[in-house]
């Protein structure tokens, strides 16, 4: 049976029509999805022990941040995809795994099938030790060389921009983490900034300046924040923290009332140095004192 011209030409007309219209619509429904970016903290647990990966969500705009809710995320490892989970109204979203074998383990966060959101994805270290193993803490502040004052504000600046390390520090602290320490970074968050973005912001500077990898810890500004920390972290088993590394005499004090070894670096004004604290007057000293 033949159609006449004229209808067949009426059908290939509505089909062409019909597949400009779904072309139409999936470029439409991609072109309307929010450009978001994941970021992830870091985490520390050891073999066969459950961990919690956070992550949040946030759309990326010039004046905007907001957070994204609802969403679906993916946690990747090794290529594989080990857990799922919805962020909250806050953006953020909480991810379980249990690791079976020690290292450090990159993660990948990303979007999940998602209407609203653009593919995207973040990345952090997974820690994954033996209690046993020998972990030493260091203030990130004592790795970076002090700056001149500037009449320059700094505002806007970041951290990597803007503050170089200290001679030697990445290639001292290497040594002691080739064979023997297990490292764990300290950010004290000043008030009003965000953990996960100071988390990035160190993890990126560490990792521009080779130092050895290691896990990120943003804790607050509370003079007993970072004894609280060391006891929460004996009490759960992990008893080989006995030393830190810091620039300031609050940091060393923190160990110091736990009958823990403390190293300052550089080496302070007399009057600000707490008894039984080492003194470093640079990274090279400080491994010769521990």
């Amino acid at each position: 049976m033949q159609f006449p011209a004229t209808i067949s030409c009426r059908i290939w007309f509505l089909l062409i029509s019909c597949f400009s219209l779904f072309i139409n619509a999936a470029l439409l429904e991609a072109a309307e999805k929010v450009a978001a970016a994941i970021i992830v903290k870091d985490a520390l647990t050891s073999p066969n022990q459950p961990t919690t990966i956070e992550a949040k969500l946030i759309a990326k705009g010039i004046f905007t941040s907001a957070m994204l809710g609802g969403e679906p995320l993916e946690l990747m490892i090794d290529g594989k995809r080990v857990a799922t989970a919805m962020t909250g109204g806050d953006g953020k979203a909480f991810l379980t795994y249990t690791p079976k074998a020690q290292g450090l383990v990159q993660v990948r966060v990303r979007v999940g099938n998602s209407p609203r959101v653009a593919s995207t994805e973040g990345q952090a270290n997974l820690a994954v030790w033996e209690k046993r193993n020998p972990i030493i803490m260091i203030e990130l502040s004592s790795l970076i060389e002090e700056s001149p004052p500037s009449r320059v504000p700094t505002v806007g600046l970041t951290l990597e921009s803007v503050r170089k390390p200290m001679p030697e520090a990445a290639d001292e602290l290497g040594k002691l983490t080739q064979f023997y320490y297990r490292v764990i970074y300290l950010v004290f968050l000043p008030g009003g900034r965000d953990g996960f973005q100071a988390t990035a912001e160190a993890r990126d500077w560490l990792k521009a300046y080779r130092f050895p990898t290691g896990y990120v810890m943003v804790l607050p500004p509370d003079a007993n924040a970072l004894g609280a920390k060391v006891d929460e972290f004996h009490a759960a088993g992990w008893k080989t923290i006995k030393t830190g590394v810091g620039r300031s005499p609050t940091f060393a004090e923190a160990f110091l009332q736990r009958r823990l070894d403390a190293i300052i670096v550089p080496e302070p004004t007399k009057g600000d140095i707490p008894r039984k604290a080492k003194v470093a007057k640079d990274w090279k000293e400080v491994r010769k004192k521990l």
